[in-house]
């Protein structure tokens, strides 16, 4: 496996559980409060911290494992598998917003809209890197 493909693995991985994290906490505060949860900005801190902690400490290990690999830049391939999957996440991140536009408008829920919001970009960011997985695999 290549660097960037071990580091979509790594990043989707911290990414999936990081997201986890944080709609258990929102799951949470739903069930204590009997409703959906309004936006509370310390749990998006709280997601925001985990994710930018632990993708510093396992960028930084894969780094030190593969330091020839990792300051090398982006081969033809890697930029068009890199460019495909950003393009393809982009189709992930609209379809969860219009989702979320769409819920608002028959429900006129802010808060679910919020919720929706936010795990679509959650979601976009966790396909790019399966995208980019499938296409290292796939040798585009």
């Amino acid at each position: 496996m290549s660097f960037r493909e071990i580091s979509a693995w790594v990043m989707g991985s911290i990414l999936i559980v990081a997201g986890i994290y944080y709609f258990k906490m929102v799951a949470w505060a739903s069930s204590t409060l009997g409703e959906v949860s309004p936006p509370v900005i310390g749990f998006v801190i709280a997601y925001v911290v985990l994710v930018v902690i632990a993708s510093a400490i396992a960028m930084s290990v894969l780094g030190v494992a593969n330091h020839k690999e990792a300051n090398m830049a982006a081969d033809e391939r890697e930029k068009q598998v890199i460019d495909k999957a950003g393009h393809w996440s982009g189709y992930v991140m609209g379809f969860g917003v219009v989702t979320g536009l769409l819920h608002y408008a028959v429900n006129q829920n802010g808060n679910m809209l919020f919720h929706i919001c936010f795990a679509s970009l959650m979601t976009s960011q966790i396909s790019e890197y399966v995208f980019q997985i499938f296409l290292f695999r796939r040798g585009v």
